[in-house]
């Protein structure tokens, strides 16, 4: 979700006063000794450095899992040592990882470069990353291109980069194909399986269709496109995703960086390409898929949302965003008190910063999805019955 008062609140963000309240894992001359050395990255890449995670387990059976969207590299950083000490088995870092926007006359990706290196010097981030095995998709900020899609020129160049600063494994399949799209199963007990499906939303996007009342409720930068042939997946990651979501599991989290359910904005949802959440609807149902729970970021708020008559168990989607770049400021700067109807939601949107917390009770059949603070609050909770998703 964009606007006048967002873009203020990015640039604002971004500036010099608030660099230093980032916190740094060494010295910037340090910085730069290491920054020199990467020449094996992307195009030099001398302002990236790789970040990965602990490693992941995959026989581990999971408890507890966080999931988070959109942080601004230079902004406050303080809510990744909340999210640590929340013990999580995984965490799934939903895409808006950092803000670096390129400039199309500068194909080496200064800014995303510049970006990632700023995240990867943050003592929090670091924490976190060393807490649990944290797995990454892109959304637009650090795909490169604002809102961007399938015609973005230096795709090819941020994919490179994604995989390098993320410690892509060679071996992993994401490095064999276009796309940052990726499935892993974890646990090795029947019955307590997850599948992880993160799906990529912008490599092979189809142009979206600008609205007629630009800032109007409900339409306020895109309409929906009612064309057939236009995708947000593209052919090869739809077959893959039904591959995937025929292989056994028993709990599985479809990670999409933009929502899927949602009904009420007219910003970037799959709500603009009708044909394609018909077709997502109707690969969970024609497959009898059970156990899916969808999980969505981008909009710098935070609402949980249920769809019936998908499935036969109503569809549930948690939705959260953002880490520290929440649209409680521009809300409040612009004087902005509406809140958008939508049929699908339950309870209010959350403005301010948050993460979400998945916990799951094996024994019970339960699956406890939370919007949290940044202190550790519940702002919002539902509950989720496994045995009704198998």
């Amino acid at each position: 979700m964009k606007n006048l008062f967002f873009n203020t609140l990015v640039a604002s963000v971004a500036g010099a006063g608030l660099l230093a309240s980032c916190e740094t894992v060494s010295t910037p001359e340090a910085n730069e000794s290491r920054a020199v050395s990467n020449a094996d990255a992307p195009d030099g890449a001398i302002r990236a450095i790789p970040m990965p995670s602990a490693p992941l387990d995959e026989t581990k059976t999971l408890t507890r899992i966080v999931f988070a969207s959109c942080a601004q590299q230079n902004g406050d950083q303080s809510i990744w040592d909340q999210i640590a000490s929340e013990h999580p088995d995984l965490t799934l870092y939903m895409g808006d990882n950092v803000y670096g926007d390129v400039s199309p006359d500068e194909p080496a990706l200064p800014e995303l470069k510049t970006a990632y290196m700023r995240l990867a010097g943050s003592e929090p981030f670091a924490r976190a990353r060393a807490a649990a095995p944290m797995l990454t998709v892109w959304d637009d900020h650090d795909y490169g291109l604002n809102d961007g899609g399938g015609d973005y020129a230096l795709k090819e160049k941020s994919e490179a980069l994604f995989d390098y600063v993320w410690a892509v494994p060679e071996e992993d399949p994401r490095r064999a194909r276009p796309g940052v799209y990726g499935s892993w199963i974890i646990g090795a007990e029947e019955g307590k399986r997850v599948q992880v499906i993160m799906l990529d939303t912008r490599f092979f996007r189809s142009s979206l269709v600008k609205t007629d009342e630009p800032g109007a409720h409900g339409k306020e930068r895109y309409l929906p496109d009612d064309d057939p042939s236009k995708t947000l997946l593209g052919d090869a990651q739809w077959k893959w995703l039904a591959e995937e979501l025929q292989k056994p599991a028993d709990l599985r989290l479809v990670v999409s960086s933009i929502q899927v359910i949602s009904e009420g904005h007219g910003w970037e949802a799959w709500r603009l390409f009708p044909h394609e959440r018909a077709r997502l609807y109707k690969t969970i149902t024609g497959l009898g898929v059970n156990g899916v729970v969808i999980l969505s970021g981008d909009r710098h708020a935070a609402a949980l949302y249920r769809k019936e008559g998908v499935n036969d168990y109503p569809l549930f989607e948690a939705t959260s965003s953002s880490l520290n770049l929440p649209s409680s400021v521009w809300r409040a700067q612009s004087g902005e008190t509406w809140m958008e109807k939508d049929p699908n939601r339950l309870g209010d949107m959350i403005y301010d910063a948050n993460y979400g917390l998945i916990d799951i009770d094996w024994d019970a059949g339960a699956v406890n999805v939370s919007i949290r603070s940044k202190e550790g609050e519940t702002y919002l909770r539902e509950t989720v019955d496994i045995g009704s998703l198998r």
